[in-house]
């Protein structure tokens, strides 16, 4: 499958995606690999939360590549995502693109990162040691505590 979600513990087999979109006229394929770093907005982070609207975002992601395979002269592209809590290290999404040439793979990888972020509901949750917080795109929530 090109467009896929994966729950948490399932991770990405990275060769399958290359799989996926290799062929005898690919020249070159990009890939961009995604991870939860330790660090953000000068808070150390111990985690991840993603939370996904599942049928919605597999749409909207199916949407990015036909959206690609269009504007771009590529030859395929995968887009993964993954969701649930994600710790320090672990891989977050996966896109891979395959082209004739590394400048139309390189491109296309990188506008497909983009349009994932702006369009895809799935939502970022950090935590840190100073609470959690909501990301979206640059802008950072404070998360409401109940109690």
């Amino acid at each position: 499958m090109k467009i896929k979600l994966f729950k948490k513990p399932e991770d990405f087999d990275i060769n399958e995606a290359i799989e996926l979109v290799s062929s005898p006229k690919s020249g070159g394929i990009a890939i961009f690999l995604g991870k939860v770093r330790e660090e953000s907005h000068d808070r150390r982070v111990k985690k991840l939360i993603y939370e996904a609207y599942e049928e919605m975002a597999v749409e909207e992601m199916k949407k990015i590549r036909e959206e690609a395979l269009k504007k771009f002269p590529i030859l395929d592209m995968v887009i993964w995502h993954r969701y649930g809590e994600l710790g320090v290290g672990e891989n977050t999404i996966l896109i891979v693109t395959a082209g004739k040439h590394r400048k139309e793979a390189f491109e296309a990888c990188i506008w497909a990162v983009d349009e994932v972020k702006k369009r895809v509901p799935i939502w970022k949750k950090e935590v840190t040691d100073e609470g959690e917080f909501w990301i979206e795109g640059e802008r950072v929530i404070p998360s409401k505590k109940t109690h």
